[in-house]
């Protein structure tokens, strides 16, 4: 798959400093929160991660050295604000498990990820505690935890399927004033054993499951993804 407007693929074999590049934590962190939350500053990026302006500065400027963010339209002259220039990164996993720094970002992404579902599962509970979220998004959410049996060829035709429908539905719901951010996280693990020693497999989604917008959505990164 070619690079657009707003997806970037990466090649591990010509882009190898850009792909060491995302292998840090926090640059991963930063990228996910300008495209979640739009342009910012160093100072506002820090204070939502909780590091020093120095540091969010300094890892701004290696992104944009691999052309991950550019300057933003600043709001006044004192500080330089940050955009994303991608909403999405990826590169084919094959490609990536082929290298060392491939490797690394591809575990790294995905470690992000599981860490992600955690915050957005306890974040989804603190608002249907609170009354944030009204009883009409109960049935809809969920998590299943699910392990089929399926060849190469069907797992890829499944998750294919998943990504068209989800752009289909996206663009549907984008004027929608009831639409919300959902987070959406599929994984499609072959296991080479039997699986894990006590699996939840069978586990449909239950009313008023644990999947719902995290504290900051998107900061698992589409960097993260691999295909």
């Amino acid at each position: 798959m070619d690079s657009d407007a707003t997806h970037r693929v990466l090649d591990p074999e010509r882009d190898p400093a850009a792909l060491k590049a995302l292998t840090h934590p926090l640059r991963l962190r930063l990228l996910g929160l300008l495209r979640l939350h739009g342009p910012a500053t160093a100072s506002e990026l820090a204070a939502r991660t909780g590091e020093s302006s120095a540091s969010t500065s300094y890892h701004l400027r290696v992104l944009a050295k691999y052309a991950f963010v550019a300057e933003a339209e600043h709001r006044d002259g004192r500080e330089r604000r940050w955009k994303a220039v991608h909403a999405v990164t990826s590169a084919s996993n094959a490609a990536m498990l082929a290298t060392p720094a491939g490797r690394a970002m591809l575990v790294l992404g995905r470690r992000r990820q599981v860490e992600h579902l955690q915050q957005s599962m306890e974040q989804h509970e603190a608002d249907i505690d609170a009354g944030r979220l009204g009883e009409e998004w109960h049935e809809a959410s969920g998590i299943d935890d699910l392990m089929p049996r399926l060849t190469p060829e069907s797992l890829r035709e499944l998750r294919d399927a998943i990504a068209a429908k989800l752009g289909e539905l996206t663009a549907r719901d984008e004027s929608d004033p009831r639409a919300r951010q959902v987070v959406l996280l599929t994984a499609g693990l072959p296991l080479a054993g039997e699986g894990p020693a006590t699996p939840a497999a069978d586990v449909a989604s239950a009313p008023a499951a644990e999947a719902g917008p995290g504290p900051d959505a998107g900061a698992a990164a589409d960097a993260g993804r691999a295909r």
